[in-house]
């Protein structure tokens, strides 16, 4: 499947709408199969998946959700941290029938799905990570910069919805010009796009501050990271991340015993976008060479 086709397959496949603990959950839910759960970054949303979910759909049942505080899904003033959506995917499955699934994360959401294993590891049939949160210091400058005290307060004059309006009147000029956009630069966009809503930013710096401080990453699960020895893992990382270091892959992969590793050089940030075809083929691969998990219900689960 082309990414033209795979677009257009992801936009028939219609949003649907659940209410768990009385906040609204928007998710795309499509194919039949192994479950997989595509849990997206901070600033994002499912349609981050939109090159990836229909092929991925011919072989699996691929539910991705927005998560609370990002996309069209609910943005109450609550609880932001790991541990809180942890929690929301965990009802998310219960409410679609779904007892276990294959949990993959990208950037926020990898560290989502990491907690997600650690809290229900009963549910999680096999782990994938995807560039990424939560297993070292390191971390961008921008995003240092952006968890200082106060900058939630400045950052509106800088992400206006008329600035995003004038950003897209220049874009079909640049593209006419010759200067191509690339999918980094448009997954990019549509996070600094998103952010343009009060309550978006809200719940953005409430997340952000929740796992980043100027001095890095402020949550790590690198020590924990052998639980993950029972799980079938593998970890996915573009080798010329900007945000978070492929050294971080290389670490987890050693923390984790029987893991797999897999960079995609040339890459960066987002190998789902930027290499669809082969992030489809890796995924499956995994999927049909390993077998899942069967973990006992962790006696008394606990956050961080």
């Amino acid at each position: 499947m082309t990414v033209d086709s795979a677009n257009s397959e992801w936009e028939r496949i219609e949003p649907q709408a659940i209410t768990l603990n009385g906040d609204r959950v928007v998710y795309r839910a499509a194919g039949k199969g192994p479950v997989l759960l595509l849990v997206h970054g901070l600033a994002g949303s499912a349609r981050t998946w939109r090159h990836v979910m229909a092929p991925l759909a011919q072989h699996f049942t691929v539910i991705a959700p927005d998560l609370l505080g990002q996309g069209q899904s609910d943005k109450p003033r609550g609880d932001y941290s790991l541990g809180a959506h942890a929690d929301m995917l965990r009802d998310l499955l219960d409410a679609l029938g779904h007892e276990r699934a294959t949990f993959v994360g990208q950037s926020l959401g990898g560290g989502v799905a990491m907690q997600l294993a650690y809290q229900f590891p009963e549910r999680c049939e096999r782990l994938v990570l995807v560039n990424s949160g939560g297993l070292g210091r390191e971390v961008s400058v921008i995003l240092r910069l952006l968890s200082l005290p106060g900058t939630e307060y400045v950052f509106p004059l800088v992400c206006t919805p008329r600035l995003r309006d004038a950003a897209s009147r220049i874009a079909p000029w640049l593209g006419r010009a010759g200067i191509r956009s690339t999918p980094a630069r448009e997954e990019m966009w549509h996070s600094y796009a998103s952010l343009t809503d009060a309550k978006s930013r809200r719940a953005f710096f409430r997340s952000l501050h929740d796992v980043i401080d100027w001095g890095g990453q402020a949550v790590s699960a690198l020590g924990r990271l052998h639980h993950a020895a029972q799980i079938p893992t593998l970890i996915i990382w573009g080798a010329r991340d900007p945000f978070i270091p492929v050294s971080h892959a290389r670490a987890a992969h050693e923390a984790i015993p029987g893991s797999r590793l897999v960079i995609f050089e040339g890459v960066g940030h987002y190998p789902h976008c930027e290499a669809p075809e082969r992030f489809v083929e890796t995924i499956a691969d995994f999927i049909a060479s390993t077998e899942p998990a069967r973990l006992p219900i962790r006696s008394s689960p606990r956050r961080v």
